[in-house]
């Protein structure tokens, strides 16, 4: 019998400065609810999906900037969720902004779990590929200080075996590099589950604009093909405070073949019906990681950063 996970990516409109997290989640629950009356079994929300994008603002004072981050999770105003998906049994991954407490100091991540059928929370990611600046540069039509608002996530890519399959997780920028999905690859992962919010204007590049949905499918397509793995990204998108970010949310099979995705800037949600055990069949040939990679050739990917060119 074929592993059957049916999955929904949960796109989100905008969320403005003025909207509080219970409205946001109050539209998440509409998104779960109407997953459920479509036998879903996951849903995905985008990154930071309790607030709007916040890094597009330079703020020096830090009460200002921690009021956008979780202190708990779930807390009061995100318990409905957990409740909802409990009762619904559906799965679920939520990204948000996490402040908490470790080795002796206020920490600062841009986060995301996954939560089983129970409501419990199973898995946890903390975003490693931090774009954008950590100084105000004010040249910018908005900023992107995550930088300085994130620090660094410590829990590299890890995997769990929930919901009948091997779940990983990134976040936005992560998607476009390489080594995330081959991280989760090398524990076997059948499907990454991905939260982005993506501006459609690059400030340092604006010839980059015109090729924004293309390049986000682009990666998470290599992705999926390179590692035989479903995919499913979910994003925030719409005009957000006078910024556009881009939608496209879509769900990827181990092909690279996208097999759903939003036509909408707005809540939405994408639903497929995707069969884990189609990971196999390039797990196992084109992309079997014990027959054919070569470690041992490799020692530039983590030795170095930054490109240096022959002299």
């Amino acid at each position: 019998m074929p592993r059957i996970l049916t999955v929904a990516a949960a796109q989100l409109g905008p969320i403005q400065r003025a909207d509080d997290r219970g409205s946001a989640v109050a539209r998440m629950c509409a998104l779960l609810r109407q997953a459920g009356a479509n036998g879903c079994d996951l849903v995905v929300f985008p990154e930071l999906a309790l607030t709007t994008f916040f890094p597009r603002w330079f703020m020096e004072d830090q009460a200002e900037v921690d009021s956008f981050f979780e202190r708990a999770m779930p807390a009061p105003e995100t318990q409905p969720l957990f409740d909802l998906a409990k009762e619904l049994a559906i799965g679920f991954y939520l990204g948000f902004a996490e402040l908490v407490e470790e080795e002796g100091r206020l920490r600062h991540f841009n986060t995301s779990i996954l939560v089983d059928k129970t409501g419990a929370i199973v898995l946890k990611y903390r975003k490693i590929h931090l774009p954008g600046h950590a100084e105000h540069e004010p040249w910018r039509a908005f900023q992107h200080l995550e930088k300085r608002y994130f620090e660094v996530g410590n829990l590299n890519w890890p995997v769990t075996r929930s919901l009948g399959g091997v779940l990983g997780m990134a976040i936005c920028n992560d998607r476009r590099w390489p080594e995330t999905y081959r991280v989760m690859g090398l524990q076997g992962v059948e499907m990454v589950l991905i939260g982005y919010n993506t501006p459609r204007h690059n400030p340092p590049a604006p010839e980059h604009d015109r090729l924004s949905e293309f390049h986000n499918h682009l990666a998470m397509q290599a992705g999926a093909y390179q590692n035989g793995t479903w995919v499913v990204g979910a994003a925030k998108c719409g005009v957000e405070e006078g910024c556009e970010m881009i939608g496209a949310s879509a769900i990827i099979a181990p092909t690279g073949q996208i097999v759903a995705q939003a036509l909408t800037q707005d809540d939405e949600l994408v639903i497929a019906r995707c069969d884990l055990d189609l990971c196999a069949s390039y797990k196992e040939t084109t992309f079997n990681f014990a027959r054919h990679r070569q470690p041992d050739q490799y020692g530039l990917i983590t030795a170095r950063a930054g490109a240096i060119p022959p002299d």
